[in-house]
């Protein structure tokens, strides 16, 4: 689909989206890699206008876009991505989204669904295979995880008398991922809870790693603000986000990267103190930075936590473009310098750490402290290949 998806975009030069649901980024399976095409070569568009976005070409390639739209749909038609599997039992036919389909075969042992089948893995929808199924059956059963997006697509093609059934109906959970067990009880079978979940894989609340420095950061903060009233703390997108949750519940807010520090701007700048933005190390450098400057512009009283663990360690631990430059930012941005702290966030220093986290909080101005210490994980990986770069300088000597 990738490299269909690329020869797509090519033909018809327009950008394709591969849409990749919850429970397909939760499952696995071998593939075999096709062999890859050769790079184009770099040349400039042939419209040098064509991502200027002024209304006057906006509306041009808006025409050319509605001109298209019949060639995608012969597209979705042809490509085999959407195919119509017959079925002798007419009584009803499902249409199954992507991994759904595969749901839907492992509820039969011999894989031969007895009704018709639309499996659906690329839009637009094809319009001569939706109205063949909804001819043919008598009511239709729509399987897709995630949104009802192809039963709320349905409601454009006009099939009289005919009982679609859903995530809409309540046939299907509204909420929630798809698994061949809901697709079971859909499609009539009595039992199909399957066996036990083994304790091993089964579902935990996420946690911080044992020796997480955030850990004793976030200690130190829910003390520092024991004395005032909840609700002054704004998180970002990183590891420590799971300090929303038990036992630490330090933080009250995540939206996107870099939010944190524009909301406790708004929050400190509409009355509410003292107001405290979390953000990590790699995601200041990515979003925070422009928040922290209005927040220094404006004057405005916030206190910035910002967890320096020497990695990007949310996504597998590349490398942050913040490792050793965090304070120089902040002062380049204008944060007086006695108020850039930075602090080893370890046990032993809990009583002095929670003692500057206070102070911090009083300051009516911009403050930023700077929690570092080492992501536990890298740490263990850095100390390993160290381990094992000794061993082999003693075997070669």
């Amino acid at each position: 689909m990738v490299l269909y998806g690329f020869e797509f975009s090519e033909k018809y030069k327009i950008p394709v989206l591969i849409r990749i649901t919850t429970r397909m980024a939760h499952s696995r399976a071998g593939i075999i890699r096709k062999d890859s095409k050769p790079q184009n070569k770099i040349k400039l568009p042939s419209n040098m206008r064509q991502f200027v976005l002024l209304p006057t070409i906006a509306r041009k390639q808006y025409k050319v876009l509605l001109k298209n739209q019949e060639f995608f749909e012969k597209e979705s038609e042809n490509a085999n991505f959407n195919q119509y599997i017959e079925g002798k039992n007419k009584s009803l036919g499902i249409i199954a989204c992507g991994i759904a389909y595969n749901y839907v075969l492992e509820n039969y042992s011999d894989r031969n669904v007895p009704y018709p089948v639309l499996k659906l893995s690329q839009y637009p929808l094809p319009r001569n295979m939706v109205e063949k199924i909804f001819s043919n059956c008598e009511e239709i059963l729509v399987l897709e995880d995630g949104y009802p997006i192809i039963e709320e697509l349905l409601k454009g093609f006009i099939f009289k008398g005919k009982n679609v059934k859903g995530r809409l109906d309540g046939t299907i959970p509204r909420d929630g991922e798809l698994n061949p067990n809901i697709v079971g009880n859909a499609l009539g079978f009595p039992d199909t809870k399957g066996a036990p979940i083994p304790e091993i894989v089964a579902n935990r609340p996420p946690s911080l790693c044992n020796g997480c420095p955030h850990t004793d950061s976030f200690l130190c903060l829910n003390e520092a603000l024991a004395e005032y009233p909840k609700g002054n703390v704004f998180s970002d997108i990183g590891c420590y986000t799971l300090s929303a949750l038990p036992p630490l519940e330090s933080v009250n807010s995540c939206v996107d990267m870099g939010a944190s520090i524009t909301m406790a701007k708004g929050a400190a700048d509409a009355g509410l103190f003292p107001s405290v933005a979390v953000i990590g190390d790699s995601t200041f450098t990515h979003s925070g930075i422009t928040g922290l400057l209005d927040a220094v512009n404006d004057k405005s009283p916030i206190t910035v936590i910002i967890l320096d663990n020497a990695t990007t360690a949310m996504t597998g631990g590349q490398t942050s473009s913040a490792t050793g430059k965090i304070k120089d930012i902040c002062k380049g941005l204008g944060v007086e310098e006695n108020h850039i702290r930075i602090i080893k966030p370890l046990h032993k220093n809990h009583i002095e750490n929670t003692a500057i986290m206070k102070e911090e909080l009083l300051y009516k101005g911009v403050s930023v402290i700077i929690p570092y210490r080492e992501c536990i994980q890298t740490l263990n990986k850095r100390m390993r290949e160290k381990f094992k770069n000794k061993e082999r300088i003693i075997a070669k000597q």
